[in-house]
Parts: structure tokens; C-alpha cells; sequence
């Protein structure tokens, strides 16, 4: 009578769908992290994968995808920044232009703590080379001047093709890199000085820190921080302490550095020498361009700061909703939506609660 033969799986075939389940499993876990990482990634607002901002002038002649420039939350706080330093200390716009571009090549407008050696910040300057210490360079209000304060010592840079005059500041390795980044930074600086208004709008924040409730106190240092004692409201303007809009006066004539800078060269280069054709700096007074300088930057900041609403000249923006002509709650709500030319008046910054 034959035995019967018993059937032994092989101790390789054990292996090897031991093998296949571990793949499956590190895949498995791999994906996980991923997912755990784009998770932490949209909770923390980091790397804006929801949200973001974007200048964009339209004047009806060209496509406007040529005329945009799309950037992230935390960019557009950078690049509103460096403007206003630039304003505050009366630069003119070519010379905002020219830190702009610098700025996006070096950093990509992000005030990032590492670099090629000791480079850091917006910047990328260097403590060993007498910029400041690490912790003044990674202050972009600090940064910025010293950006400034070596541009002006260039005779002419306005007069300097754009590249040039940030390479003589910078000593790159890389002197023509600059170039590259010139039409986006001539439109950032226009809209940043305030020659185009109502021209930066950023979608609503998603983060939960931005959707935390402003704080006056924190809003008008940051205000005087970023642009000097001057844009300080006053005490009527201010209002109780209480309040969740503060108001900053633009007085008429007020400076915004279209004169300034760079001695006998310094006669508005923004217009005469960048070749930006984006909008007639005419349209927009010298007092006015100061007005949407602060209310853009107001915008480029209002999801760090908690800021829901921005008044100005006959226009309310709300975020994701962008600029408007305002129906209500303006002394110059009567005034068509493109009267940018308004002299007087305040900025209204009101904050979430």
C-alpha cells in the first residue's frame, strides 16, 4: 500500500512572501509619512500649498498672465517689507526694484536661516563679511537697510542696468543672475511703492495662527517698524485701545522717496530709468502712493497680523475677495473706483476678532 507523501511549503517560499509583505508595509509606511508631511505642511501654512498671493496689473492691452506674479503668504510679507523700508528711507522705486530682484534671487523672498557658507536671510548676507550678526541679518527690517544703505552709496545705480547695480552690492558669483528676475520685481515695486493701486491681493489664510485674533498693540509696531515713525497713527487716529481697526493718517504730500536718494541723480529713476510701462505714475500722486504703499502692505501681511479689512481711497479689500469699490463706511466712498488720486485721508486696517 503505498504511503501517502505529505506536501512541505518551501522555507523559500516562506522568504519570499515574507519579502513581498515587508515591501508592501515600508511602502505602506512611506506614503504615510508623505501624507503626515503634506498634512503638517497645510496646517502650518509653511509652504502655502492653499493659499498665496498675487500682483497682477491688467491694462487692457496684454495678456495679464504677462503682468502677474503669484507668490506665497510669507513671500509677499518679505517683499512688503523690503518696499517699505525702501519707502521710509526715500528710496525711489528703482531702487526698491533692484532689492526686490535681489532678494528673489538670493532667497526667493524667504528669510531662511542657511546658505552658501555663513550666508543668511532674504539677503543672503554674510556676518563675516561685515553685514551684521547672524541674528541682525535674519531680521528682514534690518537686512533690508543694509541692503539700501550700500545701494546708495553706487553713483548712478539708477542709471545701471538692473543686474549691475545688484552685483555691485552683492559680489555674487553669479553677477548676471539677477537679470532674470527684473519684470517681476519691477511689478512687485510698483505695486509695493504705490504707483499701481489696488494691485496685490492675497487669498484668505488657512492657517490657525493667521486666524487668530489681531492684535492693535502688535499692528502699529510692525507698522512703525517696517516704515518708520512717521506712518505712526495718531492718537485720534488711533482711537481706544480697545479698537480693532487702526487708522494711519496719509497726510498731503507726503514723501515716497520718488525724490530722494542717490544725490543729483535722484529725480524719480523709478519711471525714467527701469522701462516699466506697467501704469502711468502720474495717475497716482506722491501722497496717495504713500497711502497704497502702507494699504498694500496691510494686505501682504494680513495673515500674520489678523487683519480682515483695508479701507482706502474709496476701495475695501477683504482676503480672497480682493479690492472693491467701497459702498460703505468711506468719507470717499462717493468717489469712482479709479480715483487713486486722493491726497488726504487714512489708511483703516480692521482686525479679525
Amino acid at each position: 500500500m503505498p504511503v501517502p507523501r505529505t506536501t512541505l511549503s518551501s522555507p523559500t517560499g516562506h522568504r519570499s512572501g515574507r519579502r513581498r509583505l515587508y515591501q508592501v508595509l515600508a511602502a505602506f509606511v512611506v506614503l504615510a509619512a508623505l501624507a503626515g508631511y503634506l498634512a503638517v505642511q497645510y496646517l502650518s501654512g509653511s509652504k502655502d500649498l492653499l493659499t498665496g498671493c498675487e500682483v497682477r496689473y491688467d491694462d487692457g492691452t496684454k495678456d495679464a498672465a504677462e503682468s502677474t506674479y503669484e507668490m506665497g503668504a510669507d513671500q509677499a510679507a518679505s517683499a512688503a517689507t523690503i518696499a517699505a523700508v525702501g519707502v521710509a528711507r526715500g528710496m525711489p522705486e528703482r531702487a526698491v526694484a533692484i532689492a526686490l530682484a535681489t532678494a528673489i534671487q538670493e532667497s526667493q523672498l524667504r528669510n531662511i536661516d542657511y546658505g552658501d557658507r555663513d550666508s543668511l536671510g532674504l539677503f543672503q548676507q554674510r556676518p563675516s563679511q561685515g553685514w551684521g550678526t547672524s541674528e541682525q541679518i535674519q531680521d528682514p527690517v534690518y537686512a533690508s537697510g543694509k541692503f539700501y544703505e550700500h545701494l546708495a552709496k553706487i553713483r548712478g545705480y539708477q542709471d545701471l542696468p538692473l543686474t549691475e547695480a545688484a552685483q555691485r552690492v552683492q559680489r555674487s558669483g553669479y553677477p548676471e543672475a539677477y537679470a532674470q528676475h527684473e519684470p517681476d520685481a519691477l511689478l512687485l515695486a510698483s505695486a509695493l511703492t504705490g504707483r499701481m493701486p489696488a494691485a496685490l491681493n492675497c487669498a484668505a489664510p488657512v492657517t490657525a495662527t493667521a486666524a487668530a485674533p489681531g492684535d492693535p498693540d502688535r499692528l502699529r509696531t510692525e507698522l512703525v517698524r517696517d516704515f518708520g515713525k512717521g506712518v505712526l497713527p495718531t492718537e485720534e487716529s488711533a482711537g481706544p485701545a480697545a479698537t480693532r481697526t487702526v487708522a494711519v493718517p496719509v497726510p498731503e504730500g507726503a514723501t515716497d522717496g520718488a525724490d530722494a536718494a542717490d544725490g543729483a541723480d535722484a529725480a524719480d529713476g523709478a519711471e525714467a530709468t527701469d522701462g516699466a510701462d506697467k501704469a502711468d505714475s502720474s495717475a497716482v500722486t506722491t501722497g496717495a502712493r504713500r497711502g497704497w504703499s502702507v494699504a498694500l502692505w496691510g494686505v501682504a501681511r494680513s495673515g500674520e497680523l489678523g487683519i480682515d479689512e483695508i479701507r482706502y481711497a474709496g476701495r475695501v479689500w477683504t482676503p480672497g475677495t480682493g479690492w472693491r469699490a467701497d459702498a460703505a463706511g468711506s468719507k470717499e466712498a462717493t468717489k469712482p473706483a479709479d480715483a487713486a488720486d486722493s491726497d488726504t485721508g487714512e489708511v483703516r486696517m480692521r482686525l479679525a476678532q
